[in-house]
């Protein structure tokens, strides 16, 4: 954890927003027969593999998807080539997590715990609360954009629901993991079931 007063800045780039099911197990199939993920990313990007409407969106969507998919394990990742639609959506959370500092300590210090404390729900106002209490220590987040903010709270809540943590109502569902993913996650120290709303110890 970030000593207080020297905290890490935060990546606020999660402008692609979705979990890229589509995309993942491809993108980690790909990584299965070439072995390196910047061949993947331009493997990706060259063959518009990820179908984007233009070469800069072709180019962003690679970065990011390959992005994510470095964060997993070489298990977790071989997991997500053949991965059931539960598997995957949970991996692909825990990527984004990883990648960003920011949504794992939203999903670990405000979804975990609404859902610890046996609140149901989870609304954008505590997404705005989380940015108020972090912006304290990340410069980043106070000179943000209002429509910026905007766009990101947006992104995270699609993200939440496509992961089916959140229905589109703003109810936090808890998460059975699924056993392959479980046993991963576990293998972490502290466990990466602290991105998840469940009552198991992390």
């Amino acid at each position: 954890m970030n000593e207080v007063g020297d905290p890490q800045r935060y990546r606020l780039s999660f402008t692609v927003g979705t979990l890229n099911l589509s995309g993942a197990p491809l993108g980690a199939r790909l990584y299965g027969e070439l072995g390196n993920w910047m061949k993947v990313r331009e493997t990706l990007r060259s063959q518009n593999l990820l179908q984007a409407r233009s070469s800069n969106s072709s180019m962003r969507l690679s970065r990011e998807l390959t992005q994510r998919l470095e964060t997993l394990s070489e298990a977790e990742t071989a997991i997500v080539e053949d991965a059931a639609l539960t598997e995957l959506a949970q991996l692909m959370w825990v990527a984004v997590c990883r990648r960003y500092s920011f949504i794992g300590e939203f999903a670990e210090e405000v979804l975990r715990e609404r859902f610890l404390l046996m609140h149901t729900d989870l609304t954008t106002e505590h997404f705005d609360s989380f940015v108020r209490e972090k912006a304290l220590w990340h410069e980043e987040l106070a000179s943000l954009e209002p429509s910026t903010l905007k766009k990101l709270r947006a992104n995270l809540f699609k993200m939440l629901r496509e992961a089916d943590l959140l229905t589109e109502e703003g109810v936090i569902v808890p998460a059975v993991i699924a056993t392959r993913v479980h046993e991963q996650l576990t293998r972490r120290v502290p466990s990466d079931i602290r991105f998840f709303p469940t009552r198991e110890t992390a």
